[in-house]
Parts: C-alpha cells; structure tokens; sequence
C-alpha cells in the first residue's frame, strides 16, 4: 500500500485552515531533497507557516510540499519530501498531528492470539491479589 502521510497531512491542513487557524508544519531540514533558506533553520528542523495567505502555489503532493514564499523580503521555492514533514498543526493551539520520522524503526509487531495460543512455555497466573481501592478523601472546608 501507498503512505498514508500524504493523505493525513492534506485532510488536516484542510481541517486547520477551514476552522480559521493558521497550519504550520514541521520539517526535518536534514532529510535529503529539502530545500529551505539555512536562516530559518534551528536544531536540524524548520517550522513553516503553509497558510494560503503565507504562501503561493502551495502542492500538498504525494511525494512532497512545493510553494514559494518570502523569506527575509525575497521569494524562494520551498520544497520538502513527504517523508521529511514530521508534523502539522494550528499555530493558535497547537493542534495537529505527529508524524514518525522516515527512517524511524517500524513498531515492533503484536503478538496474535495465535501466536500467544502456540506458545509451548504456560503463563503462570499471578497470585497476588489486586490493591484495595481507596475510598474518596473528600473533607469540607468552611
């Protein structure tokens, strides 16, 4: 199957923009094919403002983010892989979504009740009773 990043990153940037906040993502400046001005970056990423009034010829694509935009006065092609974009979110609050770095290892796989089923070694059950629940400690205050 395709990523489904591209996907998720367009949906919520129309999700930012349509409720009246500012989107915003996050890039990894180190990945290989980004291109954005050395200025504006700090720790090895770079938050960019991809509002429709920040930018022009914004494609949110599958394979990358292309627009222009003015830094320090002057207009630059900004581009950055899917794969580079690390988040999205709403300048206001801070909503959004985190996306796993690309080379990040994939999650270690679950177990199947298959699996778990075919284990030749038995779980002993543990034999230690649950902690009693505490009661509400609610006093009145005059």
């Amino acid at each position: 199957m395709t990523s489904n990043r591209p996907y998720l990153l367009r949906a919520m940037y129309e999700w930012i923009a349509d409720n009246g906040m500012t989107p915003y993502i996050l890039v990894d400046a180190n990945a290989p094919g980004v291109k954005v001005p050395k200025s504006a970056i700090k720790d090895g990423r770079v938050v960019l403002n991809v509002a429709a009034r920040a930018v022009a010829q914004l494609e949110l694509g599958t394979d990358r983010v292309r627009f222009m935009a003015r830094f320090a006065g002057v207009s630059q092609v900004v581009e950055a892989p899917i794969g580079a974009v690390l988040a999205i979110y709403a300048q206001e609050n801070g909503q959004g979504m985190m996306f796993p770095a690309e080379n990040a290892p994939p999650a270690p796989a679950q177990p199947t009740l298959a699996a778990v089923e075919d284990t030749e070694t038995p779980v002993a059950p543990t034999t230690e009773p649950p902690a009693p629940k505490k009661g509400p400690h609610l006093r009145v205050v005059k």
